[in-house]
């Protein structure tokens, strides 16, 4: 970001009234599913429309029957290329920014069916020349229907998200001049402030940072706005960011297709790894009844999603007599103490099992269980992972309810950044930053590079 956004002290009282007052949860999530649906319907109305003109016509059965399958599979192309970059509903864009995505995804739609037409030899070129004719007639008849069907929710009053103004007054005022005369934007001002789950900051300095923690806190959205057309505001041109109205700040939500797609990740991994691990499983539990005869599996009670309590499988890696040994080690060693308070682990801990014991815990083979925990959805293979009780008090509760916001994993990124040698200040940093930012390319990466982490062996103990 450029420079001339600068932090500044900022009042609560300033623009809107105190945003100390509670705001309503309802979000803007309806409107968006709407108008994306709609103009999605739109566009596809379109494509149908001009499917019925080509079979008109063009005379020929062949060759129409393969010049519509191309037609419609450039298309379905386009639709799903548009909305992979955002452009439904493309709330905050400017118009030259809608442009270009719907000219990258027709281009993407062209060159994708161009190959399928010469890959799959459809009927000559005569089905290229009807898609190429047919194409602008698609493009043309998809904007008018697109200004249609804006007008007819913006009527309905269904287009657009609102939103309220904060920063300093006279910026706001030329914002909200802007806002009122490019409706097509889809950020329409909002009556009630507590209707507004997204806020608009018009300034030339950023909030400072405890002002902002607490508008991220109550707002879904903020959008820290970049120069308008006639208004410098930052010095932060659209165009650096995407055609973007402004700097978007979010919380990441598990929406449906999001938690559909973690959970299908999940399972698909989970279940042949359970029998990969099935042998593994049975060497280590004989391995550890031989070392300290008795149960070579446990489950321990820890806090899932939403505060719930699971049962986490795990092998035992400990005497059976752990916990009265840590009692003892702690009253009589200072250090031991100290360390324990700080990580909740030691690197001396005569809990551990010889070799065995140790060998699993270093590789975190003890975990292996968890895939059950996975297969039943108590646990997923990447989030925070669940701690015990008494680690858990040692976090503020807004912290521990903020963990709880999200499944817990196997791994995460405390497991493959610093694992055991962590404080608990640095866990809530590295759990923190994950939920702030997790997504599912996100999560592969931490899965895959688990891999290393558990071979290289850092910070295992």
């Amino acid at each position: 970001m450029n420079s001339s956004f600068q932090p500044r002290p900022w009042s609560d009282t300033e623009v809107d009234g105190p945003l100390a007052a509670p705001l309503s949860p309802v979000r803007a999530s309806g409107s968006r599913i709407v108008s994306m649906a709609a103009l999605i319907a739109g566009d596809v109305a379109a494509v149908a429309l001009v499917v019925e003109l080509v079979q008109l016509l063009v005379t020929g059965s062949e060759t129409t029957s393969n010049a519509i399958r191309l037609l419609v599979f450039a298309c379905a192309v386009q639709i799903v290329i548009k909305a992979a970059l955002g452009a439904y509903p493309g709330f905050g864009l400017y118009h030259e920014a809608r442009l270009r995505k719907g000219a990258s995804a027709w281009l993407g739609a062209c060159l994708v069916a161009i190959a399928a037409a010469l890959f799959l030899s459809v009927g000559g070129v005569m089905p290229l020349v009807t898609l190429c004719f047919s194409l602008p007639a698609v493009i043309a008849l998809q904007a008018v229907v697109t200004l249609i069907v804006r007008r007819l929710l913006s009527t309905l009053g269904i287009w657009g998200v609102p939103v309220r103004l904060a920063g300093n007054p006279a910026i706001v005022q030329e914002v909200e001049s802007f806002l009122r005369s490019h409706p097509e934007m889809g950020l329409r001002l909002a009556e009630e402030a507590y209707a507004a789950r997204c806020l608009l900051w018009a300034d030339r300095a950023l909030p400072d940072p405890a002002t902002l923690a607490s508008l991220r806190r109550r707002h879904d959205e903020i959008i820290l706005v970049s120069d308008l057309p006639r208004l410098r505001v930052s010095g932060v041109h659209p165009t650096e960011h995407g055609g973007q109205i402004g700097l978007r700040l979010s919380p990441v939500h598990d929406g449906p297709a999001q938690a559909v797609i973690k959970r299908s990740f999940d399972l698909v991994l989970s279940v042949p790894a359970m029998l990969v691990a099935a042998p593994i499983l049975l060497i280590a539990a004989l391995l550890i009844r031989v070392a300290d005869p008795g149960p070579a599996f446990f489950v321990q009670p820890r806090e899932g999603q939403g505060g719930r309590r699971i049962g986490v499988f795990k092998l035992r890696t400990m005497y059976r007599d752990a916990e009265k040994m840590l009692a003892e080690v702690l009253a009589k060693d200072e250090d031991a103490r100290a360390e324990w308070e700080e990580h909740f682990k030691l690197r001396k801990d005569p809990r551990i099992l010889p070799v065995i014991g140790k060998f699993l815990r270093a590789t975190s083979l003890d975990e292996l269980p968890q895939l059950l925990n996975i297969v039943r959805g108590e646990m997923s293979f990447v989030g925070p992972r669940p701690f015990p009780e008494y680690h858990l008090l040692a976090m503020s509760p807004e912290f521990r309810a903020h963990r709880a916001s999200v499944v817990p994993g196997l791994t995460g990124l405390w497991q493959i950044s610093e694992r055991s040698t962590a404080d608990i200040a640095g866990q809530q940093q590295l759990d923190d930053y994950y939920i702030a930012g997790r997504s599912f390319w996100g999560d592969l990466s931490i899965f895959l590079r688990t891999f290393a982490a558990v071979i290289g062996g850092k910070g295992a103990y």
